[in-house]
Parts: structure tokens; sequence; C-alpha cells
């Protein structure tokens, strides 16, 4: 379809996010410092819940290792910067470590699937806890690394809070791009013909082994340097946070927001990082409405919330084409009879 109509469709997600990239801009000019805490807080769990929408989303490879990842990159960016190297090299060694380990955990997923492959990222999970856990001689164990530096960034510090938020806002946009870049690639199709038909992306030539190594290797990658800004954040980093509990809050980040929508982590990142802070007005309830509000969703809606607004638009195509071809009918039949 040409014309006003199409063009506006087309222009429409576009103006959506410069409206969104505006807020996030200029909001945080108004809040203080737990505020700007929180929405840092937000653009790093995206990063990492756009690598599991990578894996899960795309390639429909179920992980439920990604929290594990985070603590991975989180521990490689403390260890570098607290003896004296730049961020830059904690970075650089925390995509190297994910990159490694999660390609070596994507050849389980050539042999099993869906929950089988689960309880194997799931095993894995729990395995990196207990190295955070207990070898104390590199990770200080129970006692954690203290005092994480914040990156200079070309001579600029991030120590303020407001900085160090734009500092992440921008990984954020990096990130975003490159993975905006990646699904529209071959490598993407790939991908969404590895979820779709594994045996018929075989039969069409898409080396099958491959892309499910680059899948994991990749959203394993974004896990890790989510974790390597996470530990400049909070400034220190122990073994609490990266439990199983954080891999299957990513998941829901990405099975709430959309699972295979590029805004679905996005979206699903917000609701699960800012609607516990709205609700605590709840007090000891806020967590159990924040339950109540996701099972509700999922129930109506087990594609998420985008996949609502997708059957929402295609209802209303439909509606559309249907007037327009009864339109169609009842002039071509009052000019017959004319």
């Amino acid at each position: 379809m040409t014309g006003p109509r199409a063009t506006t469709r087309t222009l429409w997600p576009w103006l959506i996010g410069l409206a969104g990239l505006v807020v996030l801009l200029v909001l945080p000019l108004g809040l203080a410092r737990y505020g700007l805490y929180i929405l840092s807080m937000w653009a790093v769990m995206t990063i990492a819940a756009i690598g599991l929408n990578l894996t899960l989303g795309y390639a429909g490879q179920v992980s439920l290792a990604q929290g594990a990842f985070v603590g991975i990159g989180a521990y490689a960016g403390a260890i570098a910067t607290t003896n004296g190297l730049p961020f830059i090299a904690g970075l650089a060694l925390a995509i190297v470590l994910c990159f490694v380990v999660g390609w070596l955990l994507g050849y389980p997923a050539l042999r099993v699937q869906h929950h089988y492959l689960a309880f194997i990222t799931l095993a894995f999970s729990t395995l990196a806890f207990l190295v955070f856990r207990n070898e104390e001689w590199l990770t200080k164990g129970i006692y954690g690394i203290t005092d994480v530096p914040r990156p200079r960034i070309f001579g600029l510090s991030t120590d303020g809070p407001l900085a160090f938020y734009y500092f992440c806002l921008a990984s954020l946009g990096l990130v975003s791009l490159a993975t905006w870049w990646l699904i529209r690639s071959p490598w993407g199709r790939a991908f969404v013909a590895l979820r779709e038909n594994p045996v018929r992306a075989l039969s069409l030539g898409v080396d099958t082994r491959r892309y499910t190594l680059i899948a994991f290797a990749l959203g394993s990658v974004l896990g890790g340097i989510a974790g390597a800004l996470y530990a400049p954040l909070v400034e220190f980093v122990d073994p609490t946070p990266f439990t199983l509990t954080l891999s299957f809050n990513l998941l829901m980040m990405v099975i709430v927001g959309g699972s295979g929508f590029f805004f679905g982590p996005f979206l699903g990142a917000l609701i699960s990082v800012l609607l516990p802070e709205w609700l605590r007005f709840a007090h000891g309830y806020y967590l159990m409405l924040y339950a109540i509000f996701v099972m509700a969703l999922l129930a109506w809606s087990p594609t998420g919330i985008l996949g609502i607004v997708q059957k929402l638009i295609a209802d209303r195509r439909t509606r559309r084409a249907s007037a327009t071809r009864a339109a169609a009918t009842a002039t071509f039949t009052a000019e017959k009879s004319s």
C-alpha cells in the first residue's frame, strides 16, 4: 500500500521512539539521586533482557542462565577496574568471557530443546552462583568486591548519578542500534527460521548448528555488557543479586514485554523495574499486587503487552479491509443492476 496512510504507518514507530528518547533525556533532570539510580538500573536490565530476547525471542532457545552472565560481566568488570585497569578493559574481558562461555553453553542446545534445555541452563546458573560465592580467592566470596570505580569517558568523569545515567543510556542506545541491525541482517532471518522450524531451516541451507551457538553467544555477550555496567552502578559486587531470581526476572521482562518483539525488553524491563516502585504505597502488599498484575496479563495475552498491541492493529486492519471489500461489492452490484 502506498500513499499517506502507508507513510503514516511507517513513521509512527519512529515518532514514538523519538518521543521516548526525549523523555529519557529530559525527565532525569528533575529527579533525585534514587530516581536516577532506578532509571540507570532500567537501562542496564534492558540490555540484559535484549540479549535474552535475542536468544529466546528470535532464535527460540530457552535459557535460564542470563542472570549468570550478568554476574560474570559484573565480576569481570569489577576485578579489572579495582586492580587499576580502565573500564574498557573490564568490558572487553566481560565480552570475551561471556562469548566463550555462551558458545560452550550453546552445545547442549544442539541435542536437547525446550524444558530440557531450560534445566541445563538452570544448572549452569546455579553453578555460576556457587563459583561467585565460594571462590574467595577470585570473587572475595560473600564479602564482595567494594569500591568499584565508575569510568571516565573521553576524560569526562561519570561519578555523578546524572552523568552515569547518561552513560548507561548511551550504552543502551548503541546496543539497541547493533541489535536492530542484527535482526534485520541475514543472521536475524536465520535466527527466526531456526525458531519457527529448525528442520525446514536446515533443508533450506541454514546451518542450524552454527546459528544456535551464535544465538547463545551473542545473547550472553549482552548479559555480560549489562553486568559490566551494573558493577560501577552499585559500586559493589557480591553473589546475592546473581541468583536464579535474576534469571527469572529477565525471562519475565522478555515475556511480559513481548518475546520476539524488538521493543519487548524495553517495556518489560520498565514494568519489572519501575512498577514495584510505583506500588510501594501499598506497603507489604506491593509484591502481591505486582504478581497478580503479571499473572493476569499473561493469562490474557501469552504474547505479552506488544502482542496485545499487534492483535489490536491486525484486527483493525482486518475490519478496514472487510469494509473496503463490502463497499466495493455494493458498488459493483449497484452498477450491475443499473
